[in-house]
């Protein structure tokens, strides 16, 4: 794999690889059904999980192979939290969970008011021993940004300090719109797309993301 970082903003990275710019077309296919688009976002997510947790702090354990002992590199004892922005964050906890089956998830349930584009909140979770955690927060859609920075103050405002926004697809201006406000995010995503239309929908983009999972629509 290997990053593309987007030319006016440090912390946002594309993740470029020929498997998930494939799986990506089909899932933005508006043919594709359930079943499928949930596998396809589960299998994006691990295709980033192994990109976006490439600086994972490492220590090591003394263990013995069929040949001998030595020390072997693990994962510090801090394992890393999961926190999907409700609903369509749901969608790839799996594809976390199945290379960091360790960590913790919490969760953050909010939802945008479409007359005003704003966030309103109705639900947060998180491990209570969540300071010295890395928070990798996840939803499939990075739009207006207003969710994702209302997410990152709140995790702010609990004492988080280590921070990291996953996305499937992202619009120039919410990258920008959360990239500037969170400097200290790295924002990763599976494209960065062309724009917002007039009702701050992305595009090409996917659709609704949550009733395309869940099939709601």
């Amino acid at each position: 794999m290997s990053l593309q970082q987007h030319p006016d903003v440090e912390n946002f990275s594309e993740i470029n690889h020929p498997l998930l710019k494939h799986k990506l077309s089909i899932l933005r296919n508006k043919n594709t059904d359930n079943k499928q688009f949930r596998e396809l976002v589960k299998e994006i997510t691990m295709l980033m999980v192994y990109e976006v947790t490439n600086d994972l702090p490492l220590t090591s354990e003394h263990i013995s192979t069929p040949l001998e002992d030595f020390d072997a590199p693990t994962l510090r004892d801090k394992h890393p939290v999961i926190v999907p922005i409700l609903r369509a964050g749901i969608g790839m906890v799996d594809g976390f969970l199945s290379l960091l089956p360790m960590a913790k998830v919490g969760h953050v349930g909010l939802y945008r008011d479409e007359d005003t584009l704003e966030p309103v909140w109705y639900y947060f979770k998180i491990p209570t021993d969540s300071m010295q955690r890395t928070f990798y927060i996840c939803d499939p859609m990075l739009a207006t940004g207003g969710s994702a920075i209302a997410t990152v103050d709140k995790l702010k405002q609990a004492g988080v300090k280590d921070i990291i926004f996953v996305c499937l697809v992202a619009s120039p201006e919410g990258v920008t719109k959360l990239c500037n406000t969170h400097p200290d995010v790295h924002v990763y995503a599976a494209h960065l797309d062309r724009g917002l239309d007039a009702k701050s929908y992305i595009l090409p983009g996917l659709g609704d993301a949550g009733d395309r999972l869940f099939g709601t629509h």
